[in-house]
């Protein structure tokens, strides 16, 4: 203590006044996140004194630190299941033995027979395993499961199934409740058969409120939270409106969550989301502790996804599935690097596997139980995003529940507010996607079979599957996208243009300014597939305009300092004036208004839309 003496927070802030120069501290250095809270720049002690949360134990209400005293958790793959369920039991051997130990198989059969599931679950052992079964065919494949268990006579402690029976998220991906209309009661009377069908089998769970749906479709951490909550609640309302018990309901419902990039956001949402399903579950007094403790399984980011620079989604999913890892969850998928434009393939379920190998085998996360326990940021983060998606969960309750607020359109509003801020932040770069709009790989062409319909595969709306043709929607569906899909269309339209656009750089003047704005609008440019023509270093600007001319570029760009754009840049607009060729300035200097008086009219800057300004240039270069 006498080498190290405390530090007061009022030291701390006049340190930073004194920093700032009389700048404003909350413009400086506080953060106002998408999620709607601020977070300053350093926690103390003393903020953690209102956390009501702190000072219990993993596996004690309210569960932030998790719902169980240790880390493991179930490395997942999906399987896709056709019209050859043997195919799929080849696959899950395979992959059983290189890791994976939950097996989810996605049923597109909606005539999925009995004999369909022996052949599927041929020499597996159903105890030794997680299940999960989706798709089409998934309330088929729960009623046949449980018979087969039961006809197996397996112990309904060893049997771990989920099942990803949501007809919330068809309500939110059709906008309508389809053969189970008009308010989807047909959907929960079949819930309510299967949850009698076998209630000794107390570790199926049949319900799946799907997070991952909001998250893909651009909501923030709050939102996804709030909506999955208000998901799972209807479970409960419904079911024991219909005469269930909630401690037979509750535990029968897993939450879906995605994991995004905002590693440290992401640690704190899985927390809150433990706490707050606590709390909503406290006034129904259940009598079995599962049914206030919230199973989670986790799916990276696929609104992350690139196609452009596929490798950066291996960089990706490792530090999302850290976030899910040091949280504490039941499983975690990661989803391979290529889903975004193809079938993945053997090597990238392989790097998706190992990812997660990784992190248990050589860097032991599942040793440790919330090791972010105690973080005076992550303790903070988590009371904040449990405030703001409490607020946003009772707003959803006093429209009705979540049926009610989404046919009055009040969670797609939210969603899409949030979706459309968050496309503007990504087009002027206040929010990064490595790769598209930021350090994009100069070099790189879409090869042939990118298409456009490629860059929004996998994102349209679920079709009917119930055999019913599809229908006008009753309300507004969501719409999952990928963030970087805007970008992807443009930089495509470059590389099946048949041109080869060139960006010069004519670098002059001071040379520190000059390799630093050439290095800015290398990368500007090549976020349009613009192939760019970097240059160290012009020693007159003559010589410049000279091999600008030389090179053939339409665009040539002038990299200087500010202070000799008012000579430097007339000087290159009057060499190329009457051509076709586009001289831009970098920069936005004080002189800007006597340039385009000059004539002048193009500029980028970090000020710029990014997509918005490239797009404009493709239309002058004729793409």
């Amino acid at each position: 203590m006498a080498e190290f003496p405390p530090v007061t927070t009022e030291a701390w802030e006049e340190a930073i006044a004194k920093d700032l120069k009389g700048a404003d501290r909350t413009k400086k250095l506080v953060w106002r996140t998408l999620e709607g809270f601020d977070v300053e720049p350093y926690y103390r002690a003393d903020d953690m004194a209102d956390l009501k949360h702190l000072g219990t134990a993993p596996g004690e209400f309210p569960y932030v630190r998790g719902v169980k005293g240790d880390n493991d958790w179930h490395v997942r793959q999906t399987i896709e299941v056709g019209d050859d369920p043997a195919e799929a039991n080849r696959t899950a051997h395979d992959v059983l033995m290189k890791g994976v130990d939950s097996l989810g198989f996605v049923i597109r059969n909606k005539e999925f027979s009995a004999a369909d599931l022996d052949t599927l679950l041929r020499g597996i052992t159903i105890t030794a395993v997680e299940l999960a079964f989706s798709g089409c065919g998934v309330y088929r494949a729960a009623e046949l499961f449980i018979d087969k268990i039961v006809a197996e006579k397996l112990d309904p402690e060893q049997v771990h199934a989920v099942f990803g029976i949501d007809p919330l998220m068809k309500l939110s991906k059709k906008g309508g409740w389809g053969c189970a209309a008009p308010d989807g009661a047909k959907h929960f009377d079949r819930i309510r058969t299967l949850l009698d069908k076998a209630p000794q089998y107390k570790r199926l769970r049949l319900m799946t409120a799907h997070g991952t749906l909001f998250h893909n479709c651009g909501a923030s951490a709050v939102q996804e939270l709030a909506f999955a909550l208000a998901m799972g609640h209807e479970f409960v309302v419904r079911l024991t409106d219909a005469g269930l018990d909630v401690d037979r309901v509750a535990p029968a419902i897993q939450f879906d969550f995605a994991v995004g990039t905002n590693y440290f956001m992401e640690i704190a949402k899985l927390r809150a989301a433990r706490m707050l399903w606590a709390n909503i579950m406290a006034p129904y007094n259940p009598q079995r502790g599962c049914s206030s403790k919230l199973q989670a399984h986790i799916q990276t980011s696929a609104w992350n996804q690139t196609v452009y620079d596929p490798y950066v989604n291996m960089l990706r999913g490792t530090t999302e599935a850290m976030s899910a890892a040091i949280a504490g969850v039941s499983s975690i998928e990661v989803l391979p690097f290529d889903r975004a434009y193809e079938q993945p393939t053997e090597f990238s379920n392989r790097i998706a596997r190992n990812v997660q190998l990784l992190l248990k085998e050589e860097s032991h996360f599942d040793q440790v139980t919330d090791p972010a326990a105690g973080s005076y940021y992550i303790e903070e983060l988590t009371a904040s995003i449990a405030a703001e998606a409490w607020k946003l969960f009772l707003a959803v309750e006093e429209l009705g529940g979540y049926a009610a607020a989404f046919e009055k359109g009040f969670i797609q509003e939210q969603i899409e507010a949030t979706a459309n801020k968050r496309d503007h932040n990504i087009a002027t770069r206040r929010e990064i996607l490595l790769g598209t709009n930021q350090y994009p790989n100069f070099n790189e062409t879409a090869p042939a079979e990118i298409t456009a319909e490629t860059v929004t595969r996998g994102m349209q709306p679920a079709s009917c599957c119930c055999g019913q043709a599809d229908k006008e929607p009753d309300c507004r569906p969501l719409k999952p996208y990928r963030g970087a899909m805007a970008f992807e269309a443009m930089r495509l339209r470059t590389d099946r243009s048949g041109k080869e656009p060139k960006a010069f750089m004519l670098t002059c003047g001071m040379l520190a300014m000059a390799r630093a704005r050439a290095q800015f609008a290398c990368n500007f440019f090549a976020c349009a597939g613009i192939r760019v023509i970097d240059n160290t270093f012009f020693a007159s600007v003559n010589e410049g305009i000279e091999a600008a001319k030389a090179s053939g570029a339409q665009i040539v760009v002038v990299c200087s300092s500010d202070d000799d754009y008012a000579t430097v840049a007339p000087e290159v607009f009057g060499a190329f004036k009457g051509t076709n060729t586009i001289v831009v300035v970098a920069g936005a200097p004080a002189c800007q208004p006597e340039l385009e008086a000059a004539g002048i009219s193009h500029f980028i800057s970090v000020r710029s839309n990014v997509l918005e300004t490239l797009e404009n240039y493709q239309q002058e270069l004729g793409i």
